[in-house]
């Protein structure tokens, strides 16, 4: 785990769980959003490097922020520049978009097909994985032809490789063996 997703994971809790708490989950989500989208500037990051008092970097944040903060999100953006840590605000976001997933039980699944796929193959892929997975499904389908046929689904950890490609490599490998 890298030290930047260690970093932000008790603010992304924290987030989270204030934003459950007040029912804003969705303003959190954007306000988290656009001070990541600030925080990646190459301006901002540069000062966020600099030699700037943790005042005057958190008020010059939120003034760049402007509306888009509430007075929460403004307190928010306070504490993580008083503790020097503006710049995990992009993996805040990342784990509070994770948090989220698993509150509304959702999954991101990765859909690599050897052809595009139909709408009802889509849905049946879908249908699926919401019964195997116990969570809502959103699938992002692309498309890569060196799979020669089949799928190859992944879903966090979980991987179904059930591509032509993958099978005659087992069978390479069982055969020289």
């Amino acid at each position: 785990m890298s030290e930047m997703a260690t970093i932000a994971r008790p603010y992304a809790k924290a987030a989270f769980d204030h934003a459950v708490e007040n029912k804003a989950i969705e303003a959190w989500q954007q306000m988290l959003a656009f001070s990541a989208e600030v925080a990646l500037n190459e301006q901002i990051a540069a000062l966020l490097t600099g030699s700037l008092s943790s005042d005057k970097l958190a008020e010059l944040f939120v003034g760049v922020c402007g509306e888009q903060l509430d007075q929460h999100g403004q307190n928010f953006i306070r504490v993580l520049a008083e503790n020097g840590r503006l710049a995990a605000l992009p993996e805040v976001l990342t784990q509070f978009n994770q948090l989220k997933a698993d509150y509304d039980k959702e999954v991101d699944v990765l859909v690599t097909s050897a052809v595009e796929l139909s709408d009802k193959q889509k849905q049946e892929i879908s249908v699926s994985l919401e019964k195997r997975l116990t969570r809502k499904v959103k699938l992002d389908c692309s498309v890569d032809p060196e799979l020669i046929a089949g799928v190859v689904i992944k879903a966090g950890d979980t991987v179904i490789d059930g591509s032509v490609r993958s099978k005659l490599n087992r069978l390479s490998d069982t055969l020289q063996a």
